[in-house]
């Protein structure tokens, strides 16, 4: 495919995954706007759920001499994807026909940041006014609006953790007096922007700014963070909930968010014309403890501030879960505004939710695509990893069980083994 075509697709509202099949440190100095990362080095860990469809169109591209793309391809096929293109030429040719590059992560969602503060005039407050405010003793609260794990390494002393879409979830017992200032912040400015603006336009009586440049400026301004915080805001009170889906619904209304019976979902699952994406916007908590099979965690701010990272197929469906409609709805609202047009919040079902459905808990396996089954030989009484390693090329001891007597040995097709003392 050469690179006026692929511009038409991208133009167009066909369905289309453009994937980077460079390591990630090169994709981020220079890739066409909508280019998701999929590094040949993990590609079978990483395409299931960036394209769970495998007639997908996809078109790969790489720097245009590394030849990158071809392997990828080669792959791909060989793990069911059936329409799978090549740019022509790669990020050369995509520059040589005007084709813009841009550098750094999650480019579409950074530039919506950008525009989102422009267009809302999103108010922000620099490290030193901040530092001001609780210096005099002003009434308000610091909400980080990052993961948790971003959050532990670091934060503003005081700050609370409230990821992304939980900010309209929790912040109505965090913030009960309309006076409290609401200050949110993250590493740097997208999310603040989108964490702000969420509560803006959720209507929360209480004034709301964005911190300048998060924990990043607060530290060259010269202050100093926390480091190893828990202080995770709490699931809220049921007078909070209620607060919560209020605004929800005027936020719903607003920005004419979609919802879906979950019997049409399911007609859309076996529909293998199209891509769908089933994201639960949740904290991992509740996500863990049960969830629909077959969806997968995308916490409802990550997924807003890297959806390359979770869609990899323009123009798919999109599917949000969280019985409380909150969070997908915040979610939902922001994915409209990127211009995602088929995205629809699952409507709940049953007391909590998910009746009908087949639900899981635990850990999400991570799908791993291509894995080869192990031949595994008859054990040997009293072989030693020793013994075993000397006839093959490489051992990778997996599990070591007390007070073992057997080893088994699985050959795989790259000729290394695997042993597992019992």
């Amino acid at each position: 495919m050469y690179a006026e075509k692929l511009k038409e697709i991208l133009a167009g509202r066909e369905e289309v995954a453009l994937l980077d099949v460079r390591e990630q440190g090169v994709h981020y100095r220079g890739h066409p706007f909508f280019a998701c990362s999929l590094p040949l080095s993990r590609l079978e860990t990483m395409v299931d759920d960036l394209v769970p469809r495998r007639s997908a169109p996809l078109v790969l591209l790489d720097g245009g001499k590394e030849g990158l793309a071809g392997k990828a391809q080669a792959r791909l096929r060989e793990l069911g994807y059936t329409d799978v293109s090549i740019l022509q030429g790669g990020c050369d040719a995509w520059r040589a026909s005007g084709g813009e590059l841009f550098s750094g992560v999650n480019v579409p969602s950074k530039a919506f940041g950008e525009f989102v503060e422009h267009q809302y005039e999103t108010p922000r407050i620099p490290p030193e006014q901040l530092n001001e405010y609780v210096k005099s003793g002003r009434k308000l609260v610091i909400l980080d609006s990052r993961p948790f794990e971003e959050y532990h390494r670091m934060n503003i002393p005081g700050g609370i953790d409230a990821p992304g879409a939980e900010l309209a979830w929790r912040v109505h017992d965090l913030a009960p007096d309309p006076d409290t200032l609401v200050v949110v912040n993250c590493a740097g400015r997208t999310r603040s922007i989108i964490g702000c603006q969420s509560l803006r336009n959720a209507g929360i009586p209480n004034p709301v700014v964005a911190l300048k440049d998060g924990t990043m400026g607060w530290e060259l301004a010269g202050f100093e963070v926390e480091r190893g915080s828990t202080r995770v805001a709490a699931p809220p009170s049921e007078a909070g909930r209620k607060r919560a889906r209020a605004v929800a619904g005027r936020v719903a209304q607003r920005f004419a968010v979609k919802f879906v019976s979950s019997s049409r979902v399911r007609d859309w699952q076996s529909d293998q014309t199209r891509t769908l994406y089933l994201l639960d916007v949740r904290s991992r908590e509740e996500f863990e403890a049960k969830r629909i099979v077959g969806s997968r965690y995308a916490p409802g701010g990550q997924l807003v501030q890297a959806t390359d990272e979770y869609i990899g197929v323009r123009s798919s469906r999109v599917v949000l879960v969280d019985p409380e409609r909150v969070r997908s709805v915040m979610t939902a609202s922001w994915l409209n505004q990127m211009g995602w047009e088929d995205v629809f919040v699952l409507e709940p079902e049953g007391g909590d939710g998910f009746a009908g459905w087949p639900t899981e808990s635990g850990p999400r396996m991570k799908p791993v695509l291509g894995l080869i089954a192990w031949e595994t030989t008859p054990e040997v009484e009293g072989a030693t990893i020793l013994d075993l390693s000397r006839a093959c090329a490489s051992v990778r001891a997996t599990s070591l069980g007390r007070g073992g007597q057997y080893v088994h040995v699985s050959t795989k097709r790259n000729a290394s083994c695997q042993t597992q003392l019992l």
